[in-house]
Parts: structure tokens; C-alpha cells; sequence
């Protein structure tokens, strides 16, 4: 049995919490790591994690000694790709939040979230599953089978 599970609607502030704690590991405190956007996406998410079959979810685990606190969070989209030669139904799955709160790291935890979600992306058909991993987070993605990739990406900002 996983020490992870499907997060729910009234895990949405914890759920923001801990992405928080992904963007402050990698962009640090300040600038990019305001937290001012919390309220404002908090409805959103809360409605997203209602939809047992959507596109969209979140792995988390409980924190054992602080109740209503999560310790860990894995989450990611199944997304649909025009199908090419080994993808031919172009599903893909994107790992975008991953983090453990510092104090509940070396557990175990995030791995039980990565899991479960690399399991839920296995039951709707996705091919392969992409993932950006800072230096610290590289040996849990590798262990788990993820691969370094030459990478072209763009970004535009609408």
C-alpha cells in the first residue's frame, strides 16, 4: 500500500503550499516566489481537483505528525500530442510540481507521490512522460527510470 494519494479539493492550500516550496528551491525566496497569487488560484485548483477524470492531478502524502499538513506533492497533466511512429494516440503525461517540505525530506515521500502518478499516466495510455528536475532532484527521477534529454524548448510569454 502507497504512503500517497489522490489529493482532494480540501488539500488545494497545502497542494499551493508545497508548490511554493518547488518554486522557492528553485527560483528562491522573493521575485518569482511571491506568494500573493495563492488566493487567487486557490479556487481553481480546489474545482480541478474535484474532477476525478480530468487531465490534471495531484499525488500528495499526509504528514504523519501535523494533521491537515502534507509532507509531499507530485503533479501533472495528461496532455494530447498530434500521434507520430511510437505514439500513435499522442497521449503524454508532464510532471510540473514535485516537492517535499523541508522538514519531512530523505523519506521516501515524494517518490510514493511520483509513483502513484507515474501509474495514473500508465492507465490512460501516455507514452512517455517529461519532466524538468533541478540537480538536487535529478537521482529520485533517474532511479525511476527518467532519462537527461538534448532539449530545443522555446518559451513565449503571452
Amino acid at each position: 500500500m502507497s504512503l500517497a494519494r489522490r489529493a482532494l479539493p480540501e488539500d488545494a492550500a497545502e497542494v499551493l503550499r508545497l508548490r511554493q516550496v518547488m518554486i522557492d528551491s528553485l527560483w528562491g525566496e522573493g521575485g518569482a516566489g511571491t506568494t500573493q497569487w495563492h488566493a487567487e488560484s486557490l479556487p481553481t485548483l480546489r474545482a480541478r481537483l474535484t474532477e476525478t477524470d480530468g487531465k490534471f492531478v495531484a499525488f500528495v502524502v499526509d504528514r504523519p505528525e501535523r494533521p491537515g499538513t502534507l509532507a509531499a506533492l507530485a503533479a501533472g497533466t495528461l496532455d494530447y500530442r498530434m500521434g507520430r511512429a511510437g505514439n500513435p494516440h499522442g497521449r503524454v503525461g508532464h510532471v510540473f510540481s514535485v516537492a517535499t517540505d523541508p522538514g519531512a525530506r530523505r523519506r521516501g515521500y515524494a517518490r510514493a507521490c511520483m509513483e502513484e502518478l507515474l501509474t495514473w499516466f500508465r492507465q490512460r495510455g501516455a507514452v512517455h512522460v517529461d519532466l524538468n528536475a533541478s540537480a538536487a532532484a535529478e537521482p529520485l527521477y533517474a532511479a525511476l527510470g527518467f532519462v537527461r534529454k538534448p532539449d530545443p524548448s522555446m518559451r513565449m510569454t503571452l
